[in-house]
Formats: structure tokens, sequence, C-alpha cells
């Protein structure tokens, strides 16, 4: 037996919460051809052309090695173009096409449908406290991680 009920641990609400958003994005985006993780993508590089794969990992909140995953397949389908860093030789720029960016629009709308059914729930005041409480608790958690080297 636990000494903590699973209906306290507020790391549960979260996963559910989150996998709930994550399916209800990907049945929103399947028709625009793109899943959740090339939607962060490409809504990341529409707002920073040029970003390395490593930035676009940060900001989509996953390893490098699965940034590159996805940025092949977005290549693959030529929606995005990676070029040689003018100065930074081993780094790659990687931007949008044409291609791309009406993917990204497509897929866009769709997400900001469901962001605005979800936001439909809370009210302007609940909606800035649901982010506070996130953020001090995604803040808190990157406080708390253990040191790999440790």
């Amino acid at each position: 037996m636990t000494s903590m009920p699973a209906a306290e641990r507020i790391g549960s609400y979260l996963k559910r919460a989150e996998q709930s958003l994550n399916t209800a994005k990907n049945a929103a985006l399947k028709p625009a051809g793109v899943t959740v993780s090339q939607y962060a993508a490409l809504l990341f590089l529409s707002e920073n052309p040029g970003i390395s794969a490593a930035a676009l990992a940060r900001l989509c909140g996953v390893t490098p090695p699965t940034m590159n995953t996805v940025l092949g397949n977005l290549q693959d389908r030529g929606l995005i173009e990676r070029t040689p860093h003018a100065w930074h030789k081993n780094i790659l720029e990687t931007a949008l096409t044409e291609k791309g960016a009406a993917a990204m629009r497509d897929a866009d709308a769709r997400a900001i449908r469901v962001e605005r059914a979800l936001a439909t729930e809370f009210t302007t005041a609940e909606q800035a406290t649901l982010q506070d409480l996130l953020t001090r608790c995604a803040d808190k958690l990157d406080s708390i991680r253990p040191d790999p080297l440790a």
C-alpha cells in the first residue's frame, strides 16, 4: 500500500489533462496531415525562422533526437528546409517552405479551435489563475529535477 493515494497526486491530474489535450489536438490535426509534435515544430518555426534543431527541441519540450526525427519527417514531405548556418558549420538553420507555411496555417486553425473550446470552460480570471498555477507547477518541477550526474 502506498502512503499517497493516486487521487491526491497533482501529477495524475496534470498527466490526464495533457493526454486529453494531445488526443483532442491529434484528432483535430489529422485532416491537416500533421501530428501534435509536427504542428508544434511548424508553429515555433513560423515564429523563429532559422532556429536550430536544439533550440526548437527546447521550445517544443522534446529531446534533440526526437526533434531530429520530427524535422526529418517534415523535410521529407517538403514542409521545411534545412541549410547550413553561414558561420556555424555544425548548425543547420531550419525554416518553413511555402508548402510548410500553408500546412502550418491549416493546422494552426484546427489547433486554435481546440484551444478556444477549452478556453470556454473557464472565465478570463480562471484562465489567468490556471496559467499561473501551471507555470508554478512547471517551475517547481524544474527546480527539483535530479542532477543526472549526481
